[in-house]
């Protein structure tokens, strides 16, 4: 840690040189973490379906100096997975920090779950988060110069939320593949990490955290009463990325308002 005193505290947030590529950055969290990284000096690819979406956040994030490029993809085509990880790679100059963001839900009773519903999320939050970190990963080895993986998890993959059997399932099943992939990847310096929000302010919450019984129902455990907001999300996502987390992985960083304590 010598090296961080001899910089100040601000070294311990310091990015520059870094490039961070950032999934489902179009809007929500995935736009708070790319202004984040950026802000924090990390030139930013930005990956999302929405080219629109993700030019828009380009330009934000140009306009603080550092570079972005917009790549849209969609990720639930697992095989084009490893050709957009090296075009990215080509494009950018390498990874180093990968947030693995882009992520659904559909909340419906476990009675009227569809296989289709069940197959969309774990496709998109489980089995796309996970290849995305293998073709990354298999990256930054060849790189030998470390990196930082951080999976977008939920308060829900450690405990249970109506309506959302697979949702939970998803997140649950992602906290543990941050887990093992931090295990095999330690060698390498590669810290494999996830961060656990509860409800979070978006465009696409806006709605159902707007109604009267789901916000007392999405408050019922939340120690502080008050929803998230991405920035809040964004915080702990450039803490796992910078410096300050040198000697944490395999860890799951709740930003949930005290909802897991109890």
């Amino acid at each position: 840690m010598n090296e961080l005193k001899e910089g100040g505290v601000a070294s311990f947030f310091d990015l520059n040189g870094k490039i961070a590529l950032i999934t489902g950055a179009g809007r929500g969290i995935g736009r708070a973490v790319a202004l984040a990284l950026a802000g924090a000096g990390s030139d930013v690819a930005l990956v999302a379906r929405s080219e629109d979406q993700l030019q828009s956040v380009a330009e934000e994030i140009q306009a603080l100096g550092r570079r972005a490029i917009s790549f849209p993809a969609d990720l639930t085509q697992i095989q084009q997975q490893a050709s957009l990880t090296e075009k990215i790679s080509q494009t950018m100059g390498g990874i180093d920090i990968l947030v693995n963001n882009a992520g659904i839900n559909i909340p419906e009773d476990s009675v009227d779950v569809t296989e289709e519903n069940w197959d969309t999320l774990m496709n998109i939050n489980l089995k796309g988060a996970f290849f995305m970190a293998q073709a990354v990963g298999k990256l930054m080895i060849t790189q030998n110069r470390g990196g930082r993986i951080i999976n977008m998890t939920s308060q829900t993959g450690s405990v249970a939320l109506a309506k959302r059997a697979a949702y939970c399932a998803s997140k649950a099943g992602l906290n543990l593949v941050t887990k093992v992939l931090a295990m095999e990847w330690a060698p390498h310096e590669i810290l494999v990490n996830a961060v656990a929000p509860t409800f979070v302010e978006t465009e696409l919450t806006k709605g159902f955290l707007a109604d009267p019984d789901f916000r007392e129902y999405a408050l019922a455990k939340n120690l502080l009463k008050r929803f998230g907001k991405p920035d809040d999300v964004a915080a702990a996502v450039l803490y796992l990325a910078s410096p300050a987390a040198n000697m944490v992985t395999g860890h799951v960083l709740f930003v949930d308002a005290g909802w897991t304590a109890h």
